[in-house]
């Protein structure tokens, strides 16, 4: 568990963005009351808003090919090795310092810079989804590459919003000798679950003050205290029988896959009586080999996902029972392991607030007709309301400290939930996407690499450029989102769902990507050619209908 910063930290903290505010004003007043120091110091800070909008403005081109170029990669977890070389090496040219491997995942990395305090860390995920390759900037199904993988949920832009933000503060900082260091990391394997809790375990965020998080939306939104969504814990069992010839001797031979069958028979039964918070489900990983061939192994991963820790544990605990009496009915062994896990998300009202107020300012991107004609055109094809993409940006801050047990209803996970039970954290959602259609799937790889993902990604940067820029210039924020903090965790404590023995998952999707890594290296983006990766596949944006 993370500790709160000592009082002296904090003092240093206050101390050294005083004076770091007071050197940026120096110039811009003349000695006088308070309040005139005050009106400099608030004109001063206007003046650097915006100038930071300004320069994240001009990366617009620079955020279009960091989207475009991580679109073309389309790495699923644990593989993203591409998207690793890419930005660490952009990293690196501007100054950062890059570790490689983060936590035991070979796919992991960090990018630091600056020195002192406050420590603020950016992050967003970065892995696709199976089979979504899709051509992107065309109204109608087109697959890249039959069954490839690609970024059916938007996994390709949000770390173009980090970066952009990260190097238009750090000019700032550069050139006013401003204190405060600068960490940008990854969300490995996010649709596993399978990254965060191993950075929290190997204390990646033991020195952080504040951590700014992003994710792709059809939106531009924050929000602030308990999730409506649920926390999991991903686990495979393995069964181990006996083989033997399915006709000629099967009575010798005891089935694996017999014991996965029956435990997932069991777990259907059961499921009419969890709660109703609850949502499980399970693929079986490994079937066996050939129907001839009693099964010696079989494999069935499941996500157990519920609201709260003790909920979780609850439904992991009847699994684990299930599996055992299905190992019992057939004879076979049982072991499992856990592949990845997610806390209940929980973020920081103060970040939120003051994310919240710069969403205000930056508004939603200027989306020209085409944009709109192309957004519905998708929308139709979908048979979902043709309502084109959203103009207007949040107008209330949602949040609640505590969401009663009662009236929550479950849903999907994130493993930013533990980033957030271990320092103050909150969630910038930017509008890269078009609205509706279903998620985890191939339409949701159509926009993102169009002028849609790319004025979203602007857009996103500028928000999170400012409330960067905030948190880096006034300590009483800092100060503030950790006496939020600290209450938060006064009653409800994080302990991981990661035992001792649990490893990262990093063989998962290492076949696939095997599979359809030549191919796709054909197609990844090349931005010395091309102005944009429509360009490079011959793509007239919008476009509605085949073209011979």
């Amino acid at each position: 568990m993370r500790s709160m910063l000592s009082l002296s930290t904090v003092a240093r903290i206050v101390a050294a963005a005083v004076i770091a505010l007071g050197a940026v004003v120096a110039d811009a007043a003349e000695p006088g009351t308070g309040a005139e120091s005050q009106s400099a110091a608030d004109d001063r800070l206007a003046q650097l808003r915006a100038e930071v909008l300004q320069d994240v403005d001009d990366r617009r081109d620079f955020i279009q090919r960091m989207v475009d170029s991580q679109f073309s990669f389309g790495e699923l977890g644990f593989q993203e090795f591409e998207t690793q070389r890419y930005l660490t090496g952009i990293l690196e040219r501007e100054g950062f310092e890059i570790e490689l491997g983060t936590a035991g995942m070979p796919s992991g990395w960090l990018a630091r810079w600056g020195s002192g305090r406050p420590v603020i860390a950016l992050g967003s995920d970065v892995d696709g989804i199976p089979k979504s390759s899709q051509v992107p900037g065309v109204a109608y199904r087109q697959p890249q590459i039959e069954g490839a993988p690609s970024h059916g949920e938007g996994h390709n832009s949000g770390q173009a919003v980090n970066i952009a933000a990260a190097l238009a503060v750090k000019e700032i900082m550069e050139r006013e000798g401003i204190p405060g260091t600068l960490l940008i990391w990854p969300g490995i394997a996010e649709e596993q679950l399978g990254g965060k809790a191993y950075f929290v375990r190997a204390g990646v965020f033991d020195d952080v003050d504040i951590v700014l998080y992003s994710h792709v939306s059809s939106a531009m939104t924050t929000a602030w205290g308990d999730s409506r969504g649920n926390g999991m814990v991903s686990v495979e069992y393995t069964f181990a029988g006996e083989s033997a010839h399915g006709a000629g001797d099967p009575w010798n031979g005891r089935s694996a896959l017999d014991a996965v069958e029956l435990m997932n028979i069991g777990w259907n039964f059961r499921r009419e009586h969890l709660r109703i918070q609850q949502r499980s489900h399970y693929v079986i990983s490994d079937g066996g080999d050939q129907p001839n061939v009693v099964p010696s192994t079989a494999s069935v991963w499941y996500f157990f996902r519920e609201s709260d820790y003790d909920n979780i544990m609850r439904m992991w605990r009847i699994g684990d029972a299930m599996a055992e009496g299905a190992a019992k009915m057939t004879d076979t062994t049982v072991t499992s392991r856990v592949l990845g896990a997610a806390w209940p998300q929980h973020h920081n009202r103060v970040i939120a607030e003051t994310m919240f107020t710069h969403i205000q300012r930056v508004g939603m991107p200027d989306w020209s007709e085409d944009d709109q004609r192309f957004a519905r055109a998708v929308q139709k094809m979908l048979g979902v309301e043709e309502q084109g993409l959203l103009t207007r940006a949040q107008e209330d801050l949602d949040g609640a400290e505590r969401i009663p047990d009662n009236e929550r209803r479950g849903g999907g996970s994130d493993d930013i939930g533990d980033i957030s039970w271990v320092v103050p954290t909150a969630t910038l959602r930017f509008p890269s996407n078009i609205p509706g259609g279903p998620g985890h799937n191939w339409n949701k790889s159509i926009a993102m690499a169009t002028p849609i993902a790319h004025k979203g990604a602007t857009a996103g940067a500028k928000v999170q450029a400012l409330t960067l820029l905030d948190f880096v210039l006034r300590p009483e924020l800092v100060q503030q989102a950790q006496a939020y903090f600290e209450n938060q965790t006064q009653d409800r404590q994080y302990t991981t769902f990661l035992r001792p023995q649990d490893e990262p998952a990093i063989w998962l999707n290492r076949d696939i990507m095997e599979r359809f890594k030549p191919q796709l290296e054909e197609l990844y983006y090349d931005e010395t050619r091309y102005d944009t990766y429509l360009e490079q596949l011959g793509i007239e944006y919008p476009q509605f209908e085949p073209q011979d």
